[in-house]
């Protein structure tokens, strides 16, 4: 099987496909993802919280952990700021990601419940000690660091880039600029570094296809919580048609539940005698 590392192939991306759940993990694989990844908000709206700071360390722990039991493929954590604002409290975080078997986390540069950046040299040594546990660890471990900057408006794409090239320096493995303000400027992302370059397939960006991400040079795409929020938006709309207008053909539009309970039934390879 293909490390997680080798299937960052900048021009060649593979699909990260976020899940939220066991089942939805395990139907993303059983239809072909090549890896996994959890995503805050979409596992925020799973214990019917907000996104953005309100789930904790233990609690993104134990749910990539159960992502992890479920499935045989590569599972990455959506780590959000790394669950802390010092230093520290990223390099332990990484220590505690590898020691539960994940492939891989990303580290966000917001003061998380706040959208305010961390400071230019504080972000920097985030990802530094970061990427030091990372190389500590005793498996390989990819470690993605973002500038979140742009998506909350709090600083532009050259801000960003300055950003990006600093955390490269320290040791990223894979760099993240998310929802920047046009295609052009995640080509600038792109052509700014040797390491692999996370694209988004959320919002304007579900518009682009794989071969478009591929020319500019983009190393893997995900989904972050765009497929649970098209999930929200499927069961947003039959409650509203059931409730206010006794409609019920929204349900109608629906998945055979034999095709869900086979993929479902896989079990991952490796499980009860399975190899």
């Amino acid at each position: 099987m293909t490390s997680f590392r080798d299937l960052h192939q900048p021009g060649n991306p593979f699909i990260l496909a976020n899940a939220w759940d066991v089942g939805s993990a395990k139907m993303l694989a059983g239809l072909g993802a090549q890896a996994i990844a959890t995503s805050s908000a979409a596992h925020a709206f799973t214990l019917g919280r907000p996104d953005l700071g309100h789930v904790t360390r233990d609690e993104a722990l134990a749910h990539a952990q159960e992502l992890i039991s479920a499935v045989d493929v590569p599972v990455s954590g959506d780590f959000e700021n790394g669950f802390g604002d010092d230093p520290e409290t990223c390099a332990e975080t990484v220590r505690l990601a590898g020691e539960i078997g994940l492939a891989g986390i990303s580290i966000e540069d917001m003061a998380l419940p706040a959208a305010t950046p961390y400071d230019f040299d504080l972000a920097v040594e985030r990802i530094q000690a970061a990427a030091a546990a990372a190389r500590a660890l005793p498996n390989d471990f990819v470690l993605v660091a973002r500038a979140d900057g742009v998506m909350h408006g709090a600083y532009d794409i050259d801000e960003a880039l300055r950003r990006l090239q600093a955390y490269e320096q320290v040791g990223a493995d894979c760099l993240y600029v998310p929802m920047t303000a046009s295609f052009d400027d995640l080509a600038r992302v792109c052509a700014a570094t040797k390491l692999p370059v996370n694209g988004l397939a959320a919002g304007p960006y579900a518009r682009v296809s794989r071969a478009k991400f591929a020319k500019i040079g983009v190393a893997r795409i995900s989904l972050g919580a765009a497929l649970a929020q098209v999930t929200h938006r499927v069961i947003f709309d039959a409650a509203k048609a059931m409730f206010e207008q006794g409609d019920f053909t929204p349900l109608t539009h629906s998945i055979s539940g034999n095709v869900v309970d086979d993929l479902l039934s896989a079990l991952p390879r490796g499980s009860n005698g399975i190899s």
